[in-house]
């Protein structure tokens, strides 16, 4: 929950950046997102499947959400920041992202907490920390399940990397 805090701040920074930092703004908010929903899909919606009753019916909400967020990034990183519409749907990503963490929040980790023991949720903190560690810097919509992640995940983040370090080395973002 700590991390959707950040992300709200991370929404605040882009939009305050002065024009010259809007992009690198925009990338570590992307970045956030990206390691972000990749551990929640990797360990805490199947754990939370496994846990509740009805975790099917809140984790597959959960992740229509989540690719929809998804779809709107790779949008946005396609078009760029320099594109007209970008700040309307920047604006529409927020709303999403904040819904979304919302419905988490209140349908999901209440109730995991509710049915979880302390250790239960240290293994799960640690196990994020891990899935954080190997998650893709880039929206890839539909690997929202744990076993696309787990296939996909290290491959994609291995190319997030290299795409990045390869740009900064041009000189580019």
């Amino acid at each position: 929950m700590a991390q959707h805090g950040r992300i709200r701040d991370l929404f605040d920074e882009v939009e305050k950046a002065p024009p010259d930092k809007v992009e690198e703004a925009f990338d570590r908010l992307t970045r956030m997102l990206c390691v972000h929903e990749t551990a929640e899909e990797e360990i805490v919606h199947p754990y939370a499947r496994r846990k509740l009753d009805n975790g099917h019916g809140v984790v597959a909400d959960r992740l229509r959400e989540e690719n929809r967020a998804k779809r709107l990034l790779v949008e946005l990183h396609k078009d760029g920041v320099d594109h007209p519409k970008f700040w309307d749907r920047l604006g529409e990503l927020r709303t999403a992202v904040t819904a979304h963490a919302r419905s988490e929040e209140r349908y999901e980790f209440v109730k995991l907490r509710a049915h979880t023991s302390v250790v239960e949720r240290r293994a799960m903190a640690a196990a994020v920390r891990a899935a954080e560690a190997l998650a893709p810097v880039r929206p890839h919509p539909g690997t929202e399940s744990a076993a696309r992640n787990m296939l996909m995940g290290a491959p994609l983040a291995l190319m997030d990397r290299a795409r990045d370090m390869i740009g900064k080395a041009l000189g580019r973002r």
